[in-house]
């Protein structure tokens, strides 16, 4: 089963709160899973702040395309660094 992110709010800097369908909820820091080009952008912590939870794919995205798996989400929710 693909977990259904439901939730997204900021807390501070790129920490967010999170929830799924199933009631999973919890912070997670995305500071250092910025790499890549397409979270280059991201860095800016005006733009990171554009994030939306995408009804259909149910995971945060962002306006140029960026997306964090809902699996990878839940598990970084579920066991935290």
């Amino acid at each position: 089963m693909v977990p259904r992110l439901k939730e997204a709010k900021h807390i501070s800097s790129y920490t967010l709160w999170i929830k799924f369908a199933d009631g999973t909820e919890g912070e997670i820091d995305l500071r250092d899973e910025l790499v890549g080009p397409a979270f280059a952008p991201l860095k800016d912590l005006d733009y990171f702040n554009k994030f939306r939870v995408d009804a259909e794919l149910h995971t945060l995205v962002w306006p140029n395309g960026a997306d964090f798996s809902p699996e990878f989400l839940y598990e970084k929710v579920r066991i935290p660094a």
